[in-house]
């Protein structure tokens, strides 16, 4: 049954389909390899048991009727963002520890509604706030996968780092995360394995716990384009109980894989090209270019200019968000509660104990630049570039009809190696943040290995709306590239 666990989610799905094995013989098989991994991985943050078996059960019966949907019986993990009826929704923080909320997330109602099947919640950067998975208050996840040259553990990449992990080590068919600077398409570069983003407001965020309300992108992570195309299809959808939910018809995006990619005009944008790039990401980045023009697609070298500010604007618009965001945490109604003297006391004694200190750092960060006397300096700026951003893009998009970057500048790198660093643990997110900043679809497909053996991503970004070029083009490279690299289990 352990062989089962590596099919990608179509074949899975196709398996339980054609009867050749039970719902509640492969949840079985998915919770007892996922339990018994989880000391060494740490990728999961609460289990139910009981749910999964009751879900897979109801599959079952289904499926025997001929009946299911496009992911019948199939054992998903979700992230700790999701609210997931009855089940620990943490957030990966001590201030929601034991917080188990009494209603679903759109997100997840619509996976249940397609016969997915809860596998367990998937551990996370505390708050999403994080690019290698340390700041979980359950400890960091480690990376599957390992240096040829060292056993030294490596992060999964965050903020979905859980998510990345169990999919990249046979765990999970598939996995919810969210995106809000890159927290899908760099942990699924440092895994190997695929994780999209649709355009902003195509999958709803109600019921997701808020980052940053105006860059936060639920999406899958996946070990095929097709199994992202299939998640993301099943995931996204209008929702009335999101004001930011795009009220437009979803399109088949798993049939949009395998389309033909002749024709297509690829952007290539200089601004990408940073100082110290490592020589595998840019010898796989030319690969990328090579493997699309021999599938005949156009190349076309693009400008992005306002890349280089994309970084900072970012990281003042993110924390003012999330300063306010997370000001609800105060230890009145659900959480935390640490009591002081006097209400102020019990707000400052609650805040403390339950904020990490990266959720700290930015809450801080966040509240100065809104601050009076700094919100137009930093603040109304940081939109403002935010917005040529978006322009650059409108521009380049009238060229071509997608680009093509790395999805990371570096490999997955060892745990602890740049939590002293907030600096360089932000630099993580160069390649992806303008996705979010101007809420466009984007893409990381593993597309080879470092001179360490370990998975590197390319990225694929489309216009707003169109999911359907960005899954065939990372199909395309997907299929050139010819990955089917796996970690070699250790754990």
């Amino acid at each position: 049954m352990s062989d089962i666990l590596s099919l990608s989610l179509e074949d899975a799905a196709a398996k339980l389909k054609a009867r050749e094995v039970s719902a509640v013989e492969l949840a079985e098989a998915a919770l007892a390899a996922a339990q018994a991994a989880n000391p060494a991985l740490n990728a999961f943050s609460a289990f139910d048991a009981e749910r999964t078996l009751a879900m897979a059960k109801a599959s079952d019966e289904r499926l025997g009727k001929g009946q299911g949907g496009a992911l019948e019986g199939v054992p998903l993990a979700i992230k700790d963002l999701f609210a997931v009826e009855g089940v620990e929704t943490a957030a990966s923080s001590n201030i929601l520890k034991g917080f188990k909320p009494p209603y679903e997330s759109t997100v997840t109602r619509k996976l249940w509604d397609e016969g997915a099947v809860f596998l367990a919640k998937t551990s996370m950067d505390e708050f999403a706030m994080g690019s290698s998975n340390e700041t979980a208050n359950t400890g960091p996840v480690t990376n599957p996968w390992r240096s040829r040259d060292s056993n030294a553990p490596l992060t999964p990449g965050g903020s979905s780092g859980g998510s990345a992990a169990a999919v990249a080590a046979n765990l999970a068919f598939g996995a919810t995360g969210t995106d809000t600077g890159g927290s899908i398409r760099q942990p699924a570069a440092f895994t190997g394995t695929v994780g999209a983003k649709g355009t902003y407001g195509r999958c709803s965020r109600w019921g997701v716990v808020a980052f940053a309300s105006s860059l936060d992108h639920p999406g899958p992570i996946a070990r095929t384009v097709k199994d992202a195309a299939i998640l993301l299809g099943a995931m996204s959808g209008h929702d009335a109980k999101d004001s930011t939910s795009l009220p437009e018809k979803v399109p088949d995006f798993a049939a949009a894989v395998g389309r033909s990619v002749r024709g297509l005009r690829i952007g290539v944008p200089k601004e990408y090209r940073i100082d110290g790039m490592p020589a595998g990401i840019e010898k796989v980045w030319a690969q990328g270019v090579d493997w699309l023009k021999q599938a005949g697609c156009e190349i076309v070298d693009i400008s992005l200019p306002h890349t280089k500010y994309a970084l900072p604007a970012y990281y003042i618009i993110a924390p003012a968000e999330a300063s306010s965001n997370l000001a609800r945490y105060d230890g009145m109604r659900y959480g935390l509660r640490v009591d002081g003297e006097d209400l102020l006391s019990t707000y400052e004694n609650t805040r403390a104990a339950g904020f990490g200190a990266e959720v700290r750092r930015r809450i801080l960060i966040g509240t100065y630049v809104l601050s009076a006397g700094y919100y137009d300096a930093y603040y109304l700026r940081a939109l403002k570039v935010r917005r040529r951003i978006l322009q650059d893009f409108e521009a380049a998009f009238e060229k071509v009809d997608a680009v093509l970057t790395p999805s990371a500048p570096s490999a997955a790198f060892e745990t602890g190696a740049k939590s002293d660093d907030p600096i360089a643990m932000y630099l993580n997110d160069v390649f992806t943040v303008t996705a979010n900043l101007a809420g466009l679809p984007a893409i990381s497909v593993p597309a080879g290995l470092d001179g360490r053996g370990l998975p590197l991503g390319l990225q694929v970004i489309t216009r707003a709306l169109d999911e359907e070029t960005m899954f065939a083009a990372g199909a395309a490279l997907e299929a050139a590239s010819g990955f089917d690299a796996r970690a070699e289990k250790w754990w």
